[in-house]
């Protein structure tokens, strides 16, 4: 099974969440929400896309964990346990920002750290404060990078935790159901079932979680010549 997966493997597949539940279930499910928040190297996994697809599947990736036959138990699980991962990076992230993120404003850019990202995440760490924490889980690569930034400032513990779990628990929650409920509600309304289309629902979902940081990117004051 292992060596077929490898085999058939395409560095694509990184990008198609459904690839992690398909050949890696929960477990890996957790270590990839783990390692787009710890991780700084995580920023290019897909962290929106994955749990609402996880949301779809969400009485299948529950039943690896402990079968409960109630579609509610299934979700209220899946938050707890995905949350917990989330919360776990967020520290990891804000760890390392302590240690050694003044270091890192002098690395080179190289193919999985761009000095851009680093900028990018501070700025909106500045802007919005402690609630870019909370923010900052619905905004891809600014969520990998914000812990760490949060860590270089030195921002406190305690503001951090409450931040990063209530921040952790909105998106996770806020994902899963919307995946859960919205392919219920249309395949009893419309026949239609998501796990049949996930690439236009991915693709949709990369569109509107990227919108702000590419608006953000094209309306920024031009430099002068």
């Amino acid at each position: 099974m292992i060596l077929q997966v490898l085999l058939e493997f395409h560095w694509s597949q990184l990008l198609q969440p459904q690839f992690y539940i398909e050949h890696g279930g929960l477990w890996l499910l957790l270590f990839v929400v783990f390692a787009e928040t710890g991780l700084f190297a995580g920023f290019f996994l897909p962290g929106d896309s994955l749990l609402f697809v996880a949301g779809i599947y969400s009485t299948n990736l529950a039943n690896e964990f402990i079968p409960t036959g109630n579609e509610y138990l299934d979700l209220l699980q899946l938050v707890m346990l995905i949350s917990l991962a989330g919360i776990l990076g967020n520290i990891t992230g804000y760890a390392f920002g302590r240690k050694v993120g003044p270091v890192m404003y002098q690395w080179k850019d190289n193919l999985l750290f761009k000095q851009r990202y680093l900028q990018q995440a501070h700025e909106f760490y500045e802007q919005h404060g402690g609630g870019a924490i909370i923010i900052a889980r619905f905004i891809p690569i600014v969520r990998t990078f914000a812990p760490i930034v949060a860590g270089i400032v030195d921002m406190d513990r305690k503001k951090f935790s409450f931040f990063n779990i209530v921040g952790c628990l909105a998106w996770v929650t806020s994902m899963l159901v919307a995946g859960h409920f919205l392919q219920k509600w249309i395949l009893s309304q419309f026949g239609f079932d998501l796990k049949e289309h996930l690439e236009i629902i991915v693709l949709g979902i990369v569109l509107i979680t990227t919108a702000p940081v590419i608006w953000k990117l094209m309306s920024g004051p031009k430099a002068k010549a």
